[in-house]
């Protein structure tokens, strides 16, 4: 009996996962699709409202708005880069919001100062409190800002010159049009095999899955950074909400359910530095699964009771229940050994075939949209060595965000946990970068143990000669050993520092 039980549950999760994987190649098809004619049409609305760039009277004002909490390695960096856009200084307000609570306030002030006498419009914002964490700040921003367009850029972005001449078109063009979002770039990509794997899969994730929801009318969320808002749209939809971790979700959804449409642009670029460590990484996926979760349960019911299409309200749901794939994965790596050990009656090897076919659907279907996107972007296939590395990261997160996936359920609070950066600290002296952290928790150790614990069913099944599980089980070892391990390690490292 405990065996059928096993089985039945250790079913369900490789249908649950094959569900998923399948929907990775819908995505693919409906890209190749629609991205060429997409693409240039878009292109074709940027080039024709150029034009209008010679007339600075009609130009529409701008606010960049530059969320800052404790980013002395890269707050410098980011506001020359947006003070360097090209349009009219009398046309564009840089709005600094600054919660930090260390030197970085000296460095803002200073810069701000300097772009000041430069003639640019600079205001430093600060809060007596960090209420709301981004959100709160980005809607005290919003209260006092000039501009009718609002640009956001997170501290590790690098906007190029012509950022606002490729982005401000589309939002004239179309007046119901209440974002357009640019595809994230890579500063530090060839840092380490983690930068490396993370590229790839933000690659997948701009390229294909954000540019299919934009071109077949799916809900599609703004990415919390290098996008360019309309302000009455932030302000229709009630604006920002801190309730939740993921705000740009958050917002970008309710836009859309009040009747605004959302853009992607696939050729404008904004690099950005990417997290060079694994309790860093893990932390930014934390936020990002626990904040996913928390808006499908506060919007996902809305969506199914408005006018959308049926697949846009298919496609919602698995785009913000995405991260509950983790704990499927960890239940998953768990119940292998019991169910050789328990299972008390034969399966036949149809049946064997057909749940190894399903793994391997759903194993390989985030793999060929990532080889798609770096199709798309003629990236070439070199970064494809690392596809296992991203394949093992993947897996080897799946503790840490099952707990983010189970608070965001049990509504168990947590504080915004910002990524550090380093500002590219390889190539500067240390004596002038300041080393921020992530708190590493005792969770490395869970998952080295489930690593191991994935290798003894590894040794098992082999034993058993069902080899078809072997590459799975060798995945999930790898994985788990990998993140944990080095979590480990940064976290002794940390406190040695």
């Amino acid at each position: 009996m405990t065996g059928n039980i096993l089985l039945a549950a250790y079913i369900l999760c490789i249908l649950t996962l094959f569900i998923y994987g399948v929907n990775c190649y819908y995505m693919v098809w409906r890209f190749w699709k629609t991205f060429r004619l997409a693409t240039k049409y878009m292109r074709q609305r940027i080039d024709a409202a150029q034009s209008q760039f010679v007339d600075v009277a009609a130009l529409p004002h701008v606010t960049t708005q530059i969320p800052l909490y404790n980013e002395a390695n890269v707050a410098e960096r980011v506001i020359r880069a947006v003070a360097e856009m090209d349009y009219p200084a009398c046309k564009h307000e840089i709005q600094i919001l600054d919660d930090s609570t260390d030197d970085t306030r000296v460095i803002v002030d200073a810069i701000a100062a300097s772009l000041r006498r430069a003639g640019k419009d600079v205001q430093v914002l600060r809060r007596e409190n960090r209420h709301g964490f981004k959100a709160g700040a980005l809607a005290a921003g919003l209260r006092v800002c000039k501009g009718e367009l609002i640009a956001i850029f997170d501290s590790d972005f690098m906007p190029k010159a012509d950022y606002l001449k490729q982005t401000i078109p589309p939002l004239l063009a179309e007046e119901r049009l209440a974002f357009v979002q640019a595809r994230w770039g890579h500063l530090n990509a060839k840092h380490s095999v983690l930068t490396q794997a993370q590229s790839i899969g933000i690659d997948g994730h701009f390229m294909v899955e954000q540019s299919t929801r934009a071109f077949n009318g799916f809900f599609m969320n703004f990415n919390g950074t290098a996008g360019l808002w309309r302000k009455t749209a932030i302000e229709d939809a009630g604006g920002w909400h801190a309730d939740t971790l993921t705000e740009d979700m958050d917002l970008s959804y309710r836009c859309q359910l009040v009747g605004w449409r959302a853009g992607f642009l696939t050729d404008v670029v904004v690099p950005a530095e990417l997290p060079q460590s694994y309790t860093a990484f893990k932390s930014q996926q934390f936020r990002w699964a626990k904040g996913s979760i928390q808006t499908a349960i506060k919007l996902y019911p809305r969506v199914l009771r408005s006018q959308a299409s049926w697949m846009a309200k298919i496609q919602a749901f698995l785009h913000l229940t995405h991260y509950s794939i983790h704990p499927i994965m960890a239940l998953l790596s768990m119940l292998t050994l019991p169910v050789l050990l328990t299972l008390d009656f034969y399966v036949p090897w149809q049946i064997m075939l057909i749940c190894m076919l399903c793994i391997l659907v759903a194993i390989c279907g985030p793999s060929t949209l990532y080889v798609t996107s770096q199709i798309a972007t003629k990236a070439g296939l070199k970064k494809l060595w690392f596809l296992p590395v991203l394949m093992c990261v993947g897996v080897g997160i799946a503790l840490s965000n099952s707990r983010a996936v189970l608070e965001a359920i049990f509504n168990i609070k947590s504080g915004f946990v910002r990524t550090p950066k380093s500002g590219g600290r390889d190539a500067v002296d240390p004596k002038h970068s300041r080393a921020y952290h992530v708190k590493a928790p005792v969770l490395p150790l869970f998952e080295i143990i489930l690593g191991l614990y994935c290798a003894i069913s590894l040794f098992y099944y082999i034993e058993a000669k069902h080899y078809m599980v072997g590459p799975f089980l060798l995945i999930y070892t790898c994985g788990f050993l990998l993140i944990g391990i080095r979590s480990f390690k940064e976290g002794l490292e940390k406190g040695h520092s």
